[in-house]
């Protein structure tokens, strides 16, 4: 079975990057305790590849041509996006930078999503297992508040378009900085951002774990 994590932070060690981690470690357990050897699970790191966003070029949705349903542009996901869409889950993960997904993580779904999209009709995609986890530095009520209509369900709306209804794992409050006495910073108390990063962001990780679990449940 193959499996794509796509990693949209910019940190190798941070927050996303553990968070994918044990999602790794869910698919992968799931997998070989159902006796399922052939297990291939690709962490894709937005942050390493050479690309840009949807250039409108319409290749993609005219009928008859040599790229109906695909991406031409030819850069490092011309291969890779192909890839995705034939494998048996995804999970995308990323950051919330300046009240959004981060831009890398926008370009690749905008590449990745509107080559399948068909106006006024079914995504051209296959259905399969997806899930896309947040994290991001504010508490729940304020991402309640913020988020909830203008990022979260209007990225997971076309997710469950293009794959199927996705999984959701948020993560609030996160630990942002390694010594915060270093940066200019008067939101945010470091004392009780380390008692967040101690007690619940182990929860988050189990969550993670589980939702690693949960892809594999859902095709068994």
């Amino acid at each position: 079975m193959d499996f794509y994590l796509i990693n949209g932070g910019p940190r190798k060690k941070n927050n996303t990057s553990k968070l994918l981690k044990k999602v790794n470690d869910g698919i992968n357990d799931e997998l070989t305790k159902n006796n399922i050897n052939e297990i291939n699970i690709n962490t894709i790191r937005l942050y390493d590849l050479d690309y840009k966003g949807c250039k409108s070029c319409f290749h993609c949705k005219k009928i008859g041509g040599k790229y109906y349903g695909e991406c031409p542009i030819k850069d490092d996901l011309r291969e890779l996006l192909p890839k995705i869409h034939e494998c048996d889950g995804i999970v995308f993960a990323t950051p919330i930078y300046f009240g959004d997904v981060t831009g890398e993580m926008r370009s690749f779904l905008e590449r990745l999503m509107f080559s399948k999209l068909v106006y006024g009709r079914e995504s051209l995609a296959s259905k399969k297992p997806n899930a896309i986890i947040y994290s991001m530095n504010v508490k729940k009520e304020v991402a309640d508040e913020i988020y909830e209509n203008a990022v979260f369900k209007n990225t997971e709306n076309y997710l469950e378009y293009t794959f199927g209804k996705p999984y959701s794992l948020k993560v609030y409050d996160t630990y942002q900085f390694k010594d915060y006495s270093l940066y200019e910073n008067y939101m945010f108390d470091e004392k009780k951002k380390a008692k967040t990063l101690k007690e619940q962001f182990p929860k988050d990780l189990d969550s993670a774990y589980d939702l690693g679990t949960k892809l594999v449940k859902s095709l068994l």
